[in-house]
């Protein structure tokens, strides 16, 4: 299988667990969920898919040398998500705001139940090592340390937003050592960890997002409480989950209300001293390691500065947004 992928350029994709895979239907929904959420309204020309993103963190694994398994760890790593990615934590009361982790809650049972434990059984691998985050270093690690799933996600949208040309720096500036990803020096995992931080302030954890997430939260959340839609729509597509609710928008003024709100079709403004709802989001920030005199050592021990960066960015952000209608 040929592939070209916008950050690690053209590749062939040979190995037959890999490629299955790619060609199961848990993996090629992806194709039809957005990565941010309902990028359009409100981050216009920014779409990308999560199918693109699992790609990208397999190859980033394969390239930097992670074993099959940690390969596979990172192409499925994202086949729970809803429509809406993250948006699902807006709309269910079992999400949260704060940590956006309700996907990562639902991650093992949701793949036991698709066609992914019958393909690796199929290729004599271990399920249960594979689905053990503890096993792959490289792919997962909590904030604020690198992983492959957030370099390959943070890349992607400093390339689609034109923050960046290409990853090229960055990559050539990395290697990956004892479990760890670390910079060759000071200066790439500085010029790293700004970027992350401009990405986080405009995207991630911007107000941008706190309207998204809130009013497709809204939206998503009226429907299924008036039953226009069911929890097992969410794991359909994006654009499936869109048209079973569009039926109802004649005939229902709150839900067109919300449709407007959700396609920035109404201002949505910030103001603390005057709001209709308070919303969170979650802040993302990395600390990264670097070499200096052929020791690993953080940004945050190097630059005091960076440090007080980390401890203000790590904390979820709150807004208050009023509604003009």
């Amino acid at each position: 299988m040929d592939y070209e992928d916008r950050i690690y350029g053209k590749t062939e994709i040979t190995e037959p667990v890999i490629l299955e895979l790619i060609n199961s239907s848990t993996v090629l929904r992806l194709k039809e969920i957005d990565q941010a959420g309902y990028s359009e309204p409100h981050f216009p020309g920014i779409a990308h898919s999560r199918f693109e993103h699992s790609i990208g963190v397999y190859l980033l694994l394969k390239i930097y040398g992670a074993s099959i398994e940690e390969q596979i760890a990172g192409l499925i790593h994202d086949v729970s998500h809803s429509a809406f990615s993250h948006c699902i934590d807006y709309a269910l009361d079992v999400g949260s705001e704060k940590e956006h982790n309700y996907q990562d809650s639902v991650f093992d049972d949701f793949v036991r139940k698709s066609e992914i434990p019958v393909i690796i059984k199929k290729y004599n691998l271990d399920l249960e090592y594979i689905l053990d985050d503890k096993n792959f270093p490289l792919k997962e690690k909590d904030l604020p340390d690198l992983c492959a799933d957030r370099i390959d996600y943070s890349l992607r949208l400093a390339i689609i937003s034109e923050e960046i040309n290409n990853g090229i720096y960055f990559l050539d500036n990395l290697i990956a050592e004892d479990g760890k990803w670390v910079f060759k020096n000071f200066e790439s995992a500085q010029k790293y960890a700004d970027l992350f931080l401009k990405l986080n302030t405009n995207y991630y954890a911007g107000l941008s997002s706190a309207v998204m997430f809130r009013t497709v939260g809204d939206y998503l959340r009226y429907a299924l409480k008036q039953e226009y839609i069911l929890e097992k729509d969410f794991y359909t597509t994006d654009k499936k989950v869109l048209d079973k609710i569009e039926k109802f928008l004649n005939k229902d003024e709150k839900l067109r209300l919300l449709f407007d709100r959700m396609n920035n079709k109404i201002k949505i403004i910030n103001n603390p001293d005057n709001y209709d709802v308070i919303v969170f989001c979650k802040s993302r920030v990395v600390d990264p390691l670097f070499k200096k005199d052929g020791e690993m050592i953080r940004i945050s021990e190097f630059d005091l500065n960076w440090d007080n960066i980390v401890r203000r960015e790590s904390k979820p952000k709150q807004y208050f947004l009023k509604f003009s209608s």
